[in-house]
């Protein structure tokens, strides 16, 4: 299976066809949530195995941990501000890097340049306060990196590829037309050309999902089947109180991959006080929320594997 992970404010998990004995995963080298002007991803390589026959076998042997993803967000918190070009960024992306190759995942950069400067494990440019992003960029990212961790020891049937992306955030205050999105836009317009983007039959992407009263509502603009299976396995789990059937519209890195006929499903908490503020600190995250986001991403996978499956 391929995971995909993107960093930034938010996070992605992309899951495409035919059995592979690799792994990918991919980081980006720029930044920003909304609007970037550069960017890259880190893609590693690590090994999958073909799914055994039931599922009692395919659950993953390491399970998620929140301990270790808390230290990634300590850790991305701990170099401040992180917007699009500024040294913060550039630590934290040899950090992702560092943390995939522990896991046994190899990284591989890809550059690329925007009409703005900004990031996504990158955070909101803002200049009138301190911005650390420990909610809106660093939780995501850190429960993709905790989850590569756990799915380089899982017996894979897809591929499954780790996406880190820059460029989500809006260099301008203000959400709007094509400033923001230049990461994701620029993976999907590159497999496109390249013709990988066929293979790629699902994504899930993770965004502000470390808030202390976590509230997910299902996105409108996701795939029906994907969102009904996530938040099936969070009812399964015990977890309705965070995944609630609430409906809300979300416009975020998914969108371009929607466009381009790929299935995705967006994981995010955006109607919280701390969004864009001088708050989205430390004070303000749960190591329980990124546990049980990791729980139940790491539980809807197998579903998600048969879904796919059952359509080749």
């Amino acid at each position: 299976m391929r995971a995909a992970f993107l960093v930034g404010a938010f996070c992605v998990l992309t899951l495409t066809g035919g059995c592979t004995d690799t792994a990918k995963a991919i980081a980006p080298t720029a930044d920003s949530k909304v609007a970037p002007t550069s960017d890259s991803r880190i893609a590693p390589t690590n090994e999958s195995a073909v799914a055994p026959a039931n599922e009692a076998q395919i659950a993953p042997k390491v399970t998620f941990d929140s301990a270790k993803a808390w230290g990634h967000l300590q850790k991305q918190v701990g170099f401040g501000p992180r917007p699009s070009g500024t040294p913060a960024i550039v630590e934290t992306r040899k950090y992702i890097i560092e943390q995939l190759k522990a896991s046994g995942i190899e990284a591989k950069e890809q550059a690329f340049i925007g009409m703005v400067l900004a990031s996504h494990y990158d955070t909101k440019l803002f200049r009138e306060f301190r911005f650390v992003g420990a909610n809106d960029g660093a939780s995501s990212t850190a429960v993709l990196l905790e989850l590569g961790r756990v799915l380089k020891a899982r017996q894979n049937e897809l591929t499954i590829e780790l996406l880190f992306l820059d460029g989500e955030e809006a260099r301008m205050p203000e959400w709007r037309g094509t400033d923001n999105t230049y990461g994701s836009r620029h993976y999907v317009q590159t497999a496109q050309k390249d013709g990988s983007l066929k293979s790629l039959k699902a994504l899930v992407l993770l965004d502000m999902i470390g808030d202390r009263e976590l509230l997910i509502k299902r996105d409108s603009n996701s795939t029906p089947w994907l969102v009904d299976i996530i938040w099936g396995t969070a009812g399964r789990l015990g977890h309705t109180s965070t995944f609630s059937n609430q409906l809300t519209v979300i416009e975020d890195d998914h969108i371009p991959f929607l466009r381009a006929g790929v299935a995705a499903a967006d994981i995010i908490d955006l109607e919280n006080p701390t969004w864009h503020t001088p708050q989205d600190d430390l004070d303000h995250v749960s190591a329980k929320s990124l546990q049980v986001v990791g729980d139940v991403v790491t539980a809807a996978i197998p579903e998600i594997e048969k879904r796919i499956a059952s359509e080749r």
